[in-house]
């Protein structure tokens, strides 16, 4: 597995928000965190990241301690999409070009603009390369905060609700896009979502998080309905559609 969660248990002020979390993540695979509103979806990530320090437990990058690791150690290993970025003076490319700072020696090189340009490509942001983060929209911004973590090329993606800011359109083109990342060049991810139907599309597995306790782990086909029934409170049937599953409240 490339990253490992241990028992990892968390508290802010003595109450608790993770408690005895487990789980894997594998090469190529793309895994939807879900749970609902304060269940300690974005702590998670953070935990992960280093932002935060687990009271307990451990995480695991490729059989090494992350406890044990630099800061620049884990920044190549993490790529991290927060829910809402800083927004500075700076342009899109020179955002985005932050992202290749664990890479970067005395200057910067011709390889890391061409991975700048590549991705804004990706994402369809040349057009937006010299405009200012201020001068964006929040979909747009989210989108170079996802285009600054791939040009990290890390091993694991971390992003929290990326498709949040985003339209219809913008949310499945930044879905297929990161599965397509994550196939190709056999990275993993785990982001969080509010939507079931778009984790159940896109995700090889759901990690359900109730009150910082993993309820379950299921692959999307196999999602029992009492599992999102005790997640969220709310009965609901799961049907499928051209093969895909679908969550429909009762």
């Amino acid at each position: 597995m490339i990253l490992s969660v241990q028992g990892i248990s968390f508290a802010y002020r003595g109450v608790p928000i993770l408690e005895d979390v487990t789980f894997s993540l594998a090469q190529g695979e793309m895994v939807a965190l879900l749970g609902p509103n304060g269940t300690g979806k974005t702590t998670l990530l953070r935990t992960l990241n280093g932002i935060l320090h687990p009271q307990g437990g451990a995480v695991l990058l490729e059989s090494r301690e992350a406890a044990q690791c630099s800061p620049r150690e884990r920044a190549k290993f993490f790529g991290y999409v927060p829910q809402r970025g800083e927004v500075v003076r700076l342009t899109v490319f020179d955002a985005v070009l932050l992202g290749r700072r664990p890479h970067l020696g005395w200057r910067v090189e011709h390889e890391d603009l061409h991975k700048v340009e590549s991705a804004l490509s990706a994402l369809e942001l040349e057009s937006f390369s010299l405009r200012y983060l201020d001068e964006l929209s929040g979909g747009e911004f989210q989108k170079v905060l996802l285009a600054r973590a791939l040009v990290q090329e890390p091993k694991v993606l971390l992003l929290d609700e990326p498709t949040s800011s985003l339209d219809l359109k913008n949310q499945l083109t930044m879905l297929e896009l990161l599965k397509k990342i994550v196939r190709g060049h056999q990275v993993a991810a785990l982001l969080s979502l509010h939507d079931l139907n778009t984790a159940l599309r896109f995700a090889d597995r759901l990690l359900f998080l109730k009150d910082g306790v993993i309820q379950g782990v299921e692959a999307p086909g196999e999602v029992p309905e009492e599992l999102v029934h005790q997640v969220y409170g709310v009965p609901v049937h799961l049907i499928s559609h051209k093969g895909i599953p679908l969550v429909v409240p009762c």
